[in-house]
């Protein structure tokens, strides 16, 4: 296991909902990144000041990773690719497009990324080998 741990929107977002992550976040091994796309993702849904501030201190106290050329290029075929396989609308693609770039964003850095987001993130680890935790 390697260890740099990502987290996925979803766990922050459950834990700012209802701190249902609280004990998991605190008690994970490994060094904390972010990715650009989460904390975009965190920041386009924060509607309260203490929203916006745990955003700010997550971007301030942890690297932030960031998709590189190679992860959005990558992204447009892997998501061609479950297009032709599963037959994704798109919407669907379009919602999938940030969880595929937070997933190759992770893999490219040997990090696990740690997602409540089992549906979408299961079907990306199909097609790309990631060291995923499912909360």
């Amino acid at each position: 296991m390697s260890n740099f741990v990502v987290f996925d929107t979803s766990i922050f977002i459950d834990h700012l909902r209802t701190g249902r992550h609280q004990q998991r976040i605190a008690a994970t091994t490994g060094l904390v990144r972010n990715s650009a796309v989460v904390l975009a993702e965190l920041s386009r849904g924060a509607s309260k000041p203490a929203e916006r501030e745990f955003v700010e201190r997550l971007a301030l106290n942890h690297p932030i990773l960031t998709p590189t050329e190679n992860n959005w290029l990558e992204s447009g075929r892997l998501l061609t690719k479950i297009h032709a396989d599963e037959g994704l609308g798109p919407e669907k693609l379009r919602d999938l497009h940030f969880d595929v770039l937070i997933a190759l964003t992770a893999r490219s850095a040997g990090a696990r990324l740690v997602t409540s987001n089992r549906a979408d993130f299961e079907l990306i680890a199909s097609y790309r080998k990631l060291q995923l935790e499912i909360w």
